[in-house]
């Protein structure tokens, strides 16, 4: 029997967790629904492939709350509309055999509500709960919710799971998962699409490193900045937009520490895209710059599957994606020479490259499938209703 499932996210954005919550509702698109806390392009998305969606929006006193926050009166006023939203939701998760959390935000709301409704709730754990990410406060929330009112918690990687017990997360509870992305759509991308791009955005004849990421500080963007200054003559691709909160102030530090370093011309901001596999094609090396640990790393495996050699920073689950020198290249986090110099090698030696793409997209294709996600996700949703209904 397929297990209906209600799929709860807080945001209306596309970010990496909604494109992967994409792909595992797909799978259970004809006895599951996606109840969003906020609207926007996220739900045009799941409606444009006949996933049921209905927006049931957070009160702003929710939506304020941050991964910094460390409680206070801004915690208080968020109460009463949090308590009223976990009814909502409790009303709809009624009438399904689990309630899938997929963010810490959505962990809070459906926790509740799957204790008001009776509902068994996973929690599909995709950050690193570290000093890192979150205040002290949000982690003990986190992993308290966890390990009273959740059934399971699906971790996306090694680094995700072991920061979830350190933080005092029940070990029992977490299984890892790695996340899986279709290769179908870069292996499509034709060579005239290619072409198109590089006459679009007038890149005919020039080296371009290329990052796929929302613009926040922490994704380490301006490390690469800082790099080509090392780098005459490279062009880099910021494909990404500022998405929460604060970002915006940084995309425009970023494009200021651009025309202060005198490289405004070899950047290029090209804002959220849907041509992400074309453009990594485009791409002679594609970098990831994250200063803080990565729970996963999706642009990694994407660039893999695009045949691209990966230049990622040595911290997180990027360590359980690259086996450095081989299926890509590992640098220190925010060392903007070492990035430098390893992209300097790789335009020196295409060969060398190649050679890293090759392996790069055999690891993608064997461990980071898909099917091997999507599979994943069944049994522990299963195993999730079994361990409830064995509850006393």
């Amino acid at each position: 029997m397929t297990t209906r499932v209600l799929f709860l996210d807080h945001a209306g954005v596309l970010s990496g967790a909604e494109l992967y919550l994409l792909d595992i509702a797909r799978h259970y698109v004809d006895s599951s629904k996606v109840l969003l806390l906020a609207d926007g392009p996220f739900r045009e998305r799941l409606e444009q492939v006949g996933i049921a969606v209905e927006v049931l929006p957070a009160p702003p006193a929710v939506v304020g709350i941050s991964r910094e926050g460390n409680g206070g009166i801004g915690d208080l006023q968020a109460v009463p509309g949090l308590l009223t939203l976990a009814w909502r939701v409790a009303r709809l998760a009624r009438n399904y055999d689990v309630l899938y959390a997929n963010s810490q935000k959505a962990l809070i709301v459906g926790a509740l509500a799957g204790k008001l409704a009776s509902t068994p709730v996973v929690w599909h754990l995709r950050d690193i709960l570290s000093p890192d990410h979150f205040s002290p406060k949000r982690r003990w929330l986190a992993v308290t919710l966890a390990n009273h009112l959740v059934g399971r918690v699906i971790a996306n990687s090694e680094a995700s799971a072991a920061a979830f017990v350190r933080s005092g997360g029940q070990a029992e509870r977490v299984r890892v998962v790695y996340n899986g992305i279709d290769p179908r759509l870069f292996e499509s991308v034709l060579p005239t699409e290619v072409d198109a791009l590089k006459e679009e955005l007038n890149l005919a004849e020039v080296p371009i490193i290329g990052t796929f990421s929302r613009l926040a500080c922490w994704k380490g963007q301006h490390v690469l900045l800082e790099a080509l200054t090392h780098l005459p003559g490279v062009h880099a691709l910021l494909v990404g937009d500022a998405l929460f909160g604060e970002e915006a102030d940084y995309l425009n530090a970023l494009r200021k520490r651009a025309k202060a370093l005198k490289i405004a011309d070899r950047v290029h901001f090209l804002g959220f895209r849907r041509d992400i596999p074309q453009l990594m094609r485009l791409s002679d090396v594609v970098v990831h710059t994250s200063i803080a640990p990565e729970p996963f790393g999706r642009v990694i495996v994407e660039g893999m599957l695009a045949r691209r050699p990966v230049v990622a920073t040595r911290a997180g689950g990027t360590v359980e994606i690259i086996e450095d020198g081989v299926s890509g290249v590992l640098v220190p986090p925010g060392n903007a020479e070492a990035l430098a110099a390893v992209l300097a090698d790789l335009l020196a030696e295409p060969s060398r490259g190649r050679a890293l793409a090759r392996a790069g997209y055999a690891v993608a294709l064997e461990r980071f499938s898909l099917r091997a996600m999507l599979e994943g996700i069944e049994e522990q949703l299963r195993q999730g209703l079994y361990d409830s209904s064995a509850q006393p």
